[in-house]
C-alpha cells in the first residue's frame, strides 16, 4: 500500500481516555520519553514542518494526538518520564498512555523512540516490557542518530545489548531529523503494516 504522506491531516487532541471516540481505523503509534524527538518524527514521516507542534520544552505533547491519513491514524503518545510536572499531570499522562496501549483498539504497531545517544531510562525499560508482555506488535526508533560519531554509535549499540531485555530479537531503526537516515525505512514499515 502506497501512502501519500502529504496529505496527512491533524484529527483532534485528547487529555482523557475516556474523552476518545471509538476506533474507527488502523493506529501506529509513537511512544518515548519526554522530548526524544516523537513529534519530529512526525513531521519528517508527513513531509511538513509543524503539523505536530515540536517543542524544545520536555513534557509538551501533553495530550494523545491524532493525525490521520487513508484509514489510519498517526497517534503520537505524551511523552513520559519528564521530572518538572506535578504529581497529578504525571499520573493524567499515565492514565492516557495505559487507557490507550490497554484498549481493544486496533493498535498495528507502536514506534517506540529511544535517544540513541544515552542509555535507555527506568521508564523505557518499563515501556519495553509492557510492550514485549502485552505482545504489542514494535520497532524500536533510535533517534539523533546523527548526534554520534561511527565509533560512538558502535558503542551504544553494544551496549544497548545489555541494557534492553530482548535487544537482539528486535527491529532497529537508527533515525535521524538531520540526515532523514530511517524515515524511508519507517514508511515501508508503516506500509507492510497497513498491507496486513
Amino acid at each position: 500500500m502506497k501512502l501519500n504522506y502529504n496529505k496527512a491531516e491533524y484529527v483532534a487532541s485528547y487529555g482523557k481516555y475516556s474523552q476518545i471516540p471509538p476506533a474507527e481505523r488502523i493506529e501506529i503509534a509513537f511512544a518515548g520519553h519526554s522530548n526524544v524527538g516523537k513529534s519530529t518524527l512526525i513531521n519528517k514521516l508527513f513531509n511538513r514542518k509543524n503539523l505536530a507542534r515540536v517543542s524544545s520544552v520536555p513534557g509538551k505533547t501533553a495530550t494523545i494526538n491524532f493525525y490521520g491519513l487513508e484509514n489510519i491514524y498517526f497517534v503520537d503518545l505524551p511523552g513520559y518520564g519528564y521530572a518538572k510536572v506535578a504529581k497529578s499531570e504525571k499520573e493524567r499522562w499515565a492514565g492516557l498512555i495505559d487507557g490507550y496501549l490497554g484498549s481493544d483498539r486496533d493498535i498495528r504497531l507502536v514506534f517506540m523512540l529511544i535517544d540513541m545517544r544515552h542509555a535507555p531510562t527506568k521508564d523505557d525499560v518499563k515501556m519495553i516490557d509492557y510492550l514485549i508482555d502485552t505482545e504489542t506488535p514494535f520497532v524500536l526508533v533510535m533517534t539523533k542518530a546523527d548526534k554520534l560519531k561511527k565509533t560512538e554509535r558502535e558503542k551504544r549499540m553494544e551496549a544497548f545489548r545489555t541494557e534492553i531485555p530482548c535487544f537482539d530479537d528486535m527491529h532497529i531503526v537508527p533515525f535521524s531529523s538531520v540526515t532523514l537516515e530511517g524515515i524511508d525505512e519507517i514508511r515501508a514499515i508503516t506500509e507492510e503494516i497497513c498491507d496486513d
